[in-house]
């Protein structure tokens, strides 16, 4: 009777330690394996029949091979071992997190002869755990940062790590004077030199969507996909490329909607991303494009202080200079008791230098206020153009007109046009030798009318073209800086552009400048 109690209750604990979720295994005191349950077929690979009377070292990782000769020192002293978090390997040399509770076997003596292992597999709660960690880190590093090359390189290293990505990329979205481009911008995992060889993904059939915002591309194997190996030159994977089989990219969108880049991700082997690594990447992008917005705002602000400054410290400087050259001519003639009137042609020329400045100002002020206001007629071109070179007074250069045709009449705002052209005039006597010629030629492209000033003066450095029509902004002629305050072809661009007009320039040191502004003959309502 005893004994069919003893088999029932034998039979009910097979039952339970087969039913388990845990692994459930026992050694002796050699570290060989006397029992293996179905749990642990199931998380180490491994089958009874294979581990039965192998050592336990099978599963411990080289360099934990020290931990097993801990364990069964604890486990002689007849006490047991809990929750020992660990590392421990699978049949195929995966290596998973482990938590150990392990019990002291006696026989019925009570020496111990082996021990009883109970191994749970809390990989996944590991990843949570670090998952967790690592957006935690992300959330408050790149929202305690205000410079956009800190925040992209934060979002990518988190970013890989999450993913188990073996590379990860953030190609950011800028734009130049051509269109949209997609600069690569920051790396983690791999080297700049593996992209710089080859084009940019935006490029690719493949990757297009994502940059241009329309869809995440998830590839198990980006090798079987259909558009895989249709662009030119390389037609697949290029000599020197990472091998990369898995990707995923994720397009970064800023709180306007607009696209600022992608995220991209890349491992060789096969079905590594899966949905929750997507969905990792599309909330890390959420952040990033608040992260990247609340930098941009900051840099503007940090932009318009700097113009600020720059502001008043031009303006106190170009309004005290005609007014110490004022001062100096009244106290001349003071003390020398000379008539004022031999004064009177330079004070002028003073007065008119701050009648300048200030109508800049007020123009400078109007435009960011957003209240210049612009009064369209119908005027006769000739005799725009006549004005302008009469209020140039040009006396020691001579302007010539080219091309001009008979009786052509423009919608344009008259004191404004004659504002933009006089600018370009006086720049043009300001920088070319006395006794030049300077040219305005005319040229009817369709429903549009282009203008030209040409002189032979010293000219523009390539480098600083792009930016004289910024506010402030004042060119380096020859050894000294322009004077003026940088605002007249800024002034210029706005008036031109509230024409629907454009103005530009081409320029060569040495050998003069041409600047152009072109708009319709007819208004355009914008």
């Amino acid at each position: 009777m005893e004994s069919n109690i003893s088999d029932q209750k034998q039979s009910i604990y097979s039952a339970i330690i087969d039913a388990s979720e845990d692994a459930i295994i026992s050694k002796d005191l050699n570290s060989r394996i006397t029992s293996w349950n179905k749990a642990a077929e199931r998380i180490f690979g491994y089958t009874e029949a294979e581990m039965l009377g192998q050592q336990i070292h099978i599963l411990i990782p080289p360099d934990r091979q020290t931990e097993e000769d801990e364990i069964i020192a604890t486990l002689k002293q007849g006490k047991r071992v809990e929750h020992f978090e660990t590392v421990r390997l699978t049949k195929m040399g995966k290596k998973l997190d482990i938590s150990l509770t392990i019990s002291p076997i006696k026989d019925a003596n009570g020496t111990i002869v082996g021990a009883s292992k109970i191994a749970r597999d809390i990989t996944r709660q590991k990843q949570y755990e670090e998952r967790l960690r690592i957006i935690n880190e992300l959330g408050k590093s790149i929202y305690t940062q205000l410079d956009i090359d800190s925040i992209l390189q934060t979002v990518t290293d988190s970013a890989t790590r999450l993913t188990t990505a073996s590379f990860g990329a953030f190609f950011y979205n800028k734009t130049d004077s051509q269109g949209e481009v997609y600069t690569l911008y920051t790396l983690s995992g791999a080297p700049r030199e593996a992209f710089e060889r080859f084009g940019m993904p935006r490029n690719t059939a493949i990757f297009k969507p994502t940059f241009e915002g329309s869809t995440i591309v998830r590839s198990n194997n980006i090798t079987k996909d259909p558009r895989y190996g249709k662009n030119s030159p390389h037609f697949g994977m290029p000599k020197g490329h990472l091998p990369v089989v898995s990707y995923l990219a994720v397009p970064v969108f800023s709180k306007n909607g607009v696209v600022l880049g992608g995220l991209f991700f890349g491992h060789p082997d096969e079905a590594v991303f899966n949905q929750e690594h997507e969905d990792m990447v599309v909330n890390i992008a959420s952040l990033a494009a608040i992260a990247l917005d609340n930098a941009k705002l900051y840099q503007e602000i940090s932009v318009q202080n700097n113009k600020k400054d720059q502001f008043i410290s031009f303006a106190s400087h170009e309004l005290k200079t005609p007014l110490t050259t004022i001062k100096g001519y009244m106290q001349l003639a003071e003390m020398a008791n000379l008539p004022l009137h031999e004064f009177a042609p330079k004070v002028n020329k003073q007065i008119k230098r701050l009648e300048d400045i200030i109508t800049e100002l007020l123009d400078l002020s109007k435009i960011q206020a957003g209240k210049q206001d612009y009064h369209f007629e119908r005027n006769s071109l000739g005799e725009i153009i006549q004005e302008s070179i009469e209020s140039t007074n040009a006396i020691h250069h001579t302007i010539e007109v080219q091309n001009l045709p008979e009786d052509i009449f423009v919608q344009v705002d008259r004191e404004k046009m004659i504002q933009v052209l006089v600018n370009l005039l006086v720049n043009a006597v300001k920088y070319s030798q006395p006794q030049t010629k300077i040219i305005i030629a005319v040229l009817l492209l369709g429903d549009e009318v282009r203008l030209s000033v040409t002189d032979n003066g010293t000219g523009i450095a390539k480098e600083q073209l792009e930016h004289i029509f910024n506010q402030f902004y004042r060119a380096i002629s020859g050894n000294n800086k322009t004077k003026g305050m940088g605002l007249g072809l800024f002034i210029a661009r706005e008036i031109i552009q509230a024409h629907s007009g454009k103005i530009w320039a081409e320029s060569e040191l040495n050998k003069g400048s041409t600047f152009y502004i072109q708009f319709p003959i007819e208004r355009r309502i914008q």
